[in-house]
């Protein structure tokens, strides 16, 4: 049930997709991998939002240049692990929602009880290795993998449902070389922010999913473009469990 306190704070956007739909938010939990500058962009919106249980994992500590385009984190929380400090962030934004933080680095051997009741994937990563990681893992339990990944001005989005779409390695089969790339707050922010509003989607059922479909932003053109893709059948990864859409 939404009280009256909820209804006043969502009560703008109960004009898109009604109570039902907010009451589906609040019942979603969330795995958000990453709280650096994606990780708090998806943070900050989902909180907001009332997606019910997010649980947030890192294992960095933040660090003067982090503070350019990692909202979540302030000056005071140089040192700090960047999952403490998106807790204590999240909870400052929205006290009706479960925040859990997780100081891991995501691997292997954790990644299944770091999904453990949760019901979707949000990718703050910034290496195609963890992102293959979230891909098996969504895969696996077949649940919603929400892709982002930014490089300077340009960034890119796209949502895969496990047996309803190409997954991750059918559109990347093989990672990009790995580099420290340039990394500004706004892009975050617009990937980011693309991210959430697929879970929203996904979530309410409303409006048409990036499914199959990259979405490319460049902020020097000031220009999105898309790209569409379709399942491998070569695909290591996703095509022993696909079935037809």
């Amino acid at each position: 049930m939404l009280g009256d306190g909820n209804r006043g704070r969502y009560a703008r956007q109960i004009l898109l997709f009604g109570e039902e739909g907010q009451k589906k938010l609040k019942s979603t939990r969330v795995l958000i991998a990453g709280a650096g500058g994606l990780g708090s962009a998806i943070a900050f919106y989902m909180a907001a939002a009332g997606f019910g249980r997010i649980r947030i994992v890192d294992c960095d500590v933040v660090e003067l240049s982090n503070l350019n385009r990692q909202i979540l984190h302030a000056q005071a929380d140089l040192g700090r692990h960047k999952a403490l400090s998106a807790y204590d962030s999240l909870a400052g934004i929205n006290p009706e929602i479960e925040v859990e933080a997780v100081v891991e680095r995501i691997s292997e051997e954790n990644i299944d009880d770091l999904l453990q009741g949760c019901d979707m994937i949000m990718d703050g990563m910034d290496s195609f290795a963890s992102r293959y990681l979230l891909n098996r893992a969504a895969l696996k339990r077949a649940i919603p993998l929400f892709h982002g990944a930014i490089s300077g001005y340009q960034g890119q989005a796209t949502t895969i449902i496990p047996g309803r779409t190409a997954c991750l390695s059918c559109l990347f089969p093989h990672a990009p070389p790995p580099a420290t790339a340039p990394a500004m707050g706004s892009t975050c922010g617009i990937i980011g922010s693309i991210e959430v509003t697929e879970a929203i989607k996904y979530v309410t059922g409303k409006g048409r999913l990036l499914e199959n479909r990259l979405l490319l932003w460049d902020g020097l053109e000031g220009c999105l473009e898309e790209v569409s893709y379709e399942p491998s059948p070569s695909c290591r990864e996703c095509r022993a469990g696909r079935r037809d859409s």
